[in-house]
């Protein structure tokens, strides 16, 4: 087991972080604005979203005016270089060079040695939220927190090896070569913020970031678990987390390197969170998107061995690619992944051919950018690989797990592509407190118990214009998952009576008297379509 504390961690051409030089560094990125909240305001909506899209030529005009902000955006976000007049009026100058935030260039200038991102964290901020929006103002969560990774590697957030490479072609900030390419460190993107988003965030004792790269999910844990435990392959990538954790002002996680479980060995945790190397390529070209595994073994590796190491009702979450396998049904594949005595709930977001999902990962690795007989070659491996596996698609999506102990798990797979809210966790929460509510209610404790219309759902009646009854009545929700479902006449009038004062038996008894149907045969039709409201959380139990 390969296993390094904190203190024995020693990467060397990346920053350290004295505790004094890294408080008096914070305080000048917080006295100059250098927060999500200050970037957006002072880069204007256009060129913030060209960032997002790591296009930096808006921004660039943007910060021209040689504030002490602007200077930190050209630093940490554009690498570009600073004279030392401008460096000093912005940040301790002698501290940052003594640690190694930034380096002497030629003459008068200084360049920044990592990207450092303001970010405002998606774990407590309120409200609903597309997926896209998660993280931008720091008024939403209250946190004002930094990402540190390789150059290149901010901007856009998770825009990959192409990115670092455009940042070395662009003026040589860092210089990272080839072969420390393999172990370039990202920073925040759009996984590691949906992960976020999706994180169930009850105070618990101990958690676990498993393949933590940067330090995005310890950073979230951090305020609401006792002990936070970070784990990566990579030891640049535990360096970052220890300048991300410490820049932002939050304890020092235990930072252990090694693969998978075998770093923290029998231990056991309330939480676990991985966004992992889930990548179904044909080799292992970089630590943080390629596992070495073949296929989606990584991830089912994964899944399969985190029963070992959750608490007793302790949660495990993580994003994953599965493969879509010719003959066979990717629900059954993935949900086979599911160790005995776990609730799982897993979402597929997203399925892509093996041409797209190629050429996506041939563009993050800049291969695109090369000689096009090295691209085809590199697509056509890419190509062989899926076809020898017969695969014919590959799925993205989130997979969470809890440690029920139940002899009769529940465990679904379901599909959808569509808008949700974030953070989602709190949602994620719930779907698991209603399978325990459903687990432990047969149908005749099911219509003993009350309920109440969850809030944000409406209801929409379809038909021709005109018409005296609607084809049909739809449910929709406004929060969560934002689902919809079809309700019959007597599931829209038992939906809309819920208000945690009559029994489900006794509102089905009423409704059965307004039709003219016979109330035990209402009874006895009724609770399959009462769980499947349950379920999907259009009504929830009061009791």
């Amino acid at each position: 087991m390969s296993q390094n504390s904190p203190s024995t961690i020693s990467v060397p051409g990346l920053p350290t972080a004295d505790p004094d030089r890294t408080a008096r560094l914070r305080d000048a990125l917080r006295a100059a604005d250098f927060t999500a909240d200050g970037c957006l305001d002072l880069l204007g909506a256009t060129a913030y979203a060209a960032l997002s899209r790591s296009e930096t030529v808006p921004a660039l005009r943007a910060t021209r005016g040689g504030s002490p902000l602007e200077t930190l955006i050209r630093l940490f976000l554009l690498q570009r270089p600073a004279t030392r007049d401008q460096a000093r009026a912005a940040l301790p100058l002698d501290d940052a060079l003594a640690d190694g935030w930034l380096r002497a260039g030629d003459g008068d200038t200084v360049w920044a040695t990592v990207d450092v991102r303001p970010f405002a964290g998606v774990a407590a901020a309120p409200g609903a939220r597309d997926e896209g929006d998660a993280g931008r103002r720091a008024g939403e969560s209250g946190e004002d927190w930094w990402i540190v990774s390789d150059l290149g590697c901010a901007v856009g957030g998770a825009a990959g090896a192409a990115a670092a490479r455009g940042a070395t072609d662009e003026g040589g900030a860092g210089g990272m070569s080839t072969a420390s390419r393999s172990e370039l460190v990202l920073g925040v993107g759009g996984a590691s913020t949906t992960l976020a988003g999706i994180t169930i965030r009850n105070p618990v004792s101990r958690v676990l970031d498993l393949g933590t790269g940067s330090g995005v999910q310890a950073l979230h844990a951090s305020p609401h678990a006792s002990q936070v435990t970070a784990t990566d392959v990579n030891p640049r990538a535990l360096q970052f987390a220890r300048l991300t954790l410490a820049l932002s002002g939050v304890r020092e996680a235990d930072l252990r390197q090694g693969s998978l479980f075998e770093p923290v060995g029998d231990e056991r945790f309330d939480l676990i969170v991985s966004n992992p190397p889930f990548v179904i390529s044909p080799g292992e070209r970089f630590v943080y998107r390629d596992g070495g595994m073949a296929g989606d073994d990584l991830c089912r590796t994964l899944v399969h061995q985190a029963a070992d190491h959750l608490t007793e009702g302790g949660y495990c979450q993580l994003l994953a690619n599965w493969e879509h396998v010719d003959g066979e049904d990717w629900r059954e594949r993935v949900t086979s992944w599911v160790p005995s005595g776990c609730d799982a709930w897993i979402v597929q977001r997203e399925v892509q051919d093996p041409a797209q999902y190629a050429e996506l990962w041939l563009r993050d690795g800049g291969d695109h950018r090369s000689d096009p007989a090295s691209y085809a070659a590199r697509y056509d491996e890419w190509l062989e690989e899926f076809e020898r596996r017969r695969v014919k698609g590959i799925g993205f999506g989130w997979i969470t797990l809890r440690n029920s102990g139940s002899a009769m798990p529940s465990v679904t797979a379901e599909e959808w592509p569509h808008p949700v809210e974030q953070p989602l966790g709190p949602e994620i929460g719930k779907w698991f407190e209603r399978q325990d509510f459903l687990r432990a209610h047969d149908d005749a404790a099911l219509l003993a118990a009350r309920f109440r219309l969850a809030d944000e759902v409406v209801q929409e009646q379809v038909g021709l214009p005109g018409s005296e009854d609607p084809e049909h009545v739809v449910l929709r929700s406004n929060r969560g998952m934002r689902r919809a479902t079809k309700v019959d006449t007597v599931g829209a009038g038992f939906a809309g009576v819920c208000d945690g004062t009559l029994t489900a038996g006794r509102i089905l008894d009423a409704i059965a008297q307004l039709l003219g149907e016979d109330p035990v045969v209402l009874r006895d039709r009724t609770p399959a379509a009462i769980r499947l409201l349950v379920e999907q959380g259009f009504i929830e139990p009061v009791d």
